[in-house]
Formats: structure tokens, C-alpha cells, sequence
């Protein structure tokens, strides 16, 4: 989408990348570093956002600015006041009301935009060498861009993570993960897949593979042929470069299509978004499942393309049952209607930060929360 505003009495323009931020600011205002950040928070509630012409440096800080006026708490109802009705507090509740403050906080720190030229580099004062980052995040970059400061920062820190890696103690290389791509740091379902015991070493199908971690451990642990799908070209690039890092690129096949191959194998394995909740931006489509139907695609489609003796292998964690947006008896209910029985079901705990911050929104539900593989059979198979 192109975006366009009045600067020093001229017309500009340039593209707003609406796949990857949702949508585009309507009012745009140019600003520079004789703009505090009281007014720019109160040009940012008003609906403008700001195309900055200032010192790159002074822009980071006034977004901190921003950041600590969002965050500010609440004032108290002044004595004799009304007081609002308590809000309920299930953790249904919780987890929107999350939600609908992460999307407002969002965007609200959205409206500091920054410029980037034709060329990938930003035309500001002390401003870093972004154009490698954009290019992974963008794509070829023909045009001038307007990029939100805080979109920016994490283009930036997404490329410091591609070079750095992402380490799997039973691989021999990190991940390195792509602008876009999930990013394998959840180490408990990735322990789960190295330890299962695999029904068959000859073929493996990794539907929806991601930055192809899956079907990488999979051939490490000796399965001779991987097919690895997904539909996302950015995921299919990712996964490319990492198995052909780790010399696996006749192992495992890349396909770019919606769910299975074609055929059947006796070990299909596939780990869907756990939330089934719709995604704002394409960034968030490997979180958020809206109405589960990746989860339920995988489940319907299995029989279809195990053969008769084979294994599905779905990672699930269950923190959308502990925030209310899942029974507790949905997951149970789809496979046996999907034709399907319970071999065995591996569970971990998490070890991520966040289940141990009591001061998440949503500490309640992941406290409770599992990680599990379902070992997944048809239900004629003896």
C-alpha cells in the first residue's frame, strides 16, 4: 500500500508493507527533534502517525517515551466517584483483555515511522545500516518504505537472531530462522520429538514444517527420507538453507503446499499453532490458529495418509484449555471423530520464562501449562 503525506509543501510517498503490519496509519505528520514526546503521545491518541526526520538516536528515545506514557497505570477514581464495574476475571477474560491491550499498546507505538530509501538504508542522522535486515524482512527493496521504529527494532533484532542461531542440543548446528519464520525456542516439544520412539525409520512426512527443526531431527535420528511441507515461501527458504547447512538436503524434500504431500508414510508429524484465536498480521499465523483448523486439518486428513501400521505425531501444547478458549474435552473429542486412537501421550512441562513470570497477565493458565506429543494411530489398526 502506498502512503502518502505533505512535507515542506510537497507531495511524498512511499509503501507501507500492509502483509506484514496489518493495517496502514490514515493521517501522516512529519516531526523531528523538537517534538517532546507529550506531544507526540498526544498526536498518537489523536490518530497520526509520525514520519520522523530527526536524529535516528533521539527517535529510539522518544519511542521509550511513548512506551512509559502507554504504560502508564491508571489513576484511581477520585473519592465520591462512581466506581466501574469490576470486570469478570475468568481467564477467558483475561487473555482478551490481554490481547485488546497488547493490540492498542501496539499500536499506538506503531505512529513513530521511519523512513527507508530505495536502497535499504534510512536517511537519518546516526541512523545504523539496516539494508540487510530489510531485505530479509521485505524482500527486494525498489521503492521508498515507511516502517514503524518499533517494526524496525525488531527487523533488526531478527537479523542479529538469523546470524546468531537458535541452538538444538541433538543437532549439530543452530537454527537460524528467517524474518517471519517461528522460531524453535521452546525446547521441551523438541525434546519430545528426539526421544519418541519412531514407528518406522524408512519415511517421514513434516507437515507445516516451519524452519524444518522437525524434519531435521528426524533425519538425525536415522529416518532416511523426510518430505517437509509448508505453505509460506519464506519458511520453505528458511528450512532450504538449514538442511543444507547440516549437508541434509537429500534427506529431506521441501514441497510448498497446504498441509500434506501426496501418498502415505508411517510417521507424519506436525505441530500447528496452539491458539486457536485469528492472527493481525501474517507475523502472528504461526501462534494463532483461528477456529483450529490447521489442528483439525491435521487431524481429519491423517488416516488418509498413514499407511496401515503408521504414526501420527502431533505437538500440542494445552494453554488454550487453561485460558478458557478450548475445552478440555475438544482435542479428545477431534481425534476420536477424525477416526483416530491414543497410542501413547509424551507430556513436558514448560521451561520458558514466561511460566515462571508472575507477573504475566496470563501467568494463571501457563503455570498449568503442557506440552504433550500425541502418538496417533488409525482406529481399525490393531
Amino acid at each position: 500500500m502506498q502512503l502518502e503525506w505533505i512535507e515542506d509543501g510537497v507531495s511524498r510517498q512511499a509503501k507501507w508493507p500492509t502483509e506484514l503490519l496489518g493495517a496502514a496509519p490514515k493521517r501522516l505528520v512529519v516531526g523531528d527533534d523538537t517534538l517532546s514526546a507529550d506531544a507526540a503521545y498526544r498526536l498518537a491518541t489523536q490518530g497520526s502517525a509520525i514520519v520522523w526526520r530527526g536524529d535516528f538516536h533521539n527517535a529510539r528515545q522518544l519511542l521509550q517515551g511513548l512506551a512509559r506514557r502507554v504504560d502508564k497505570p491508571r489513576k484511581p477514581p477520585r473519592p465520591g466517584k462512581a466506581k466501574a464495574e469490576e470486570p469478570s476475571d475468568t481467564p477467558l477474560d483475561r487473555f482478551n483483555r490481554h490481547r485488546l491491550r497488547q493490540s492498542q499498546r501496539t499500536d499506538l507505538l506503531n505512529r513513530l515511522l521511519i523512513p527507508i530509501q530505495a536502497d535499504g538504508h534510512i536517511p537519518l542522522r546516526r541512523a545504523p545500516d539496516v539494508a540487510d535486515a530489510c531485505r530479509e524482512a521485505l524482500g527486494p527493496i525498489r521503492e521508498d518504505h515507511l516502517l514503524p521504529l518499533r517494526a524496525l527494532q525488531g527487523i533488526i533484532g531478527a537479523h542479529e537472531w538469523r546470524k546468531k542461531g537458535v541452538a538444538v542440543p541433538t543437532l549439530p548446528l543452530p537454527i537460524h530462522v528467517h524474518y517471519g519464520v517461528f522460531s524453535p525456542v521452546r525446547g521441551e516439544y523438541l525434546e519430545l520429538v528426539a526421544t519418541a520412539p519412531l514407528p518406522s525409520t524408512e519415511l517421514a512426512f513434516d507437515v507445516g514444517t516451519g524452519s524444518g527443526v522437525l524434519a531435521a531431527l528426524l533425519a538425525q535420528r536415522g529416518v532416511r527420507r523426510v518430505v517437509a511441507t509448508d505453505q509460506d515461501p519464506r519458511a520453505l527458504a528458511c528450512a532450504s538453507d538449514n538442511l543444507r547447512a547440516m549437508g541434509l538436503e537429500k534427506v529431506v524434500t521441501l514441497q510448498q503446499t497446504d498441509m500434506f504431500p501426496a501418498g502415505s508414510s508411517p510417521l507424519i508429524v506436525c505441530n500447528p499453532p496452539w491458539i486457536p484465536a485469528r492472527p493481525t498480521t501474517s507475523l502472528e499465523h504461526a501462534i494463532y490458529d483461528p477456529d483450529s483448523r490447521m489442528l483439525l486439518a491435521f487431524l481429519n486428513g491423517l488416516s488418509a495418509h498413514l499407511t496401515p501400521q503408521g504414526e501420527g505425531w502431533l505437538i500440542m501444547s494445552d494453554l488454550a484449555e487453561h485460558l478458557g478458549l478450548r475445552s478440555a474435552e475438544f482435542l479428545t473429542d477431534a481425534i476420536a471423530a477424525a477416526g483416530l486412537r491414543v497410542v501413547d501421550r509424551l507430556q513436558a512441562r514448560p521451561k520458558h520464562p514466561k511460566a515462571a513470570d508472575e507477573s504475566d497477565p496470563l501467568h494463571a493458565a501457563r503455570r498449568l501449562e503442557v506440552t504433550s506429543l500425541w502418538r496417533l494411530t488409525r482406529r481399525n489398526t490393531g
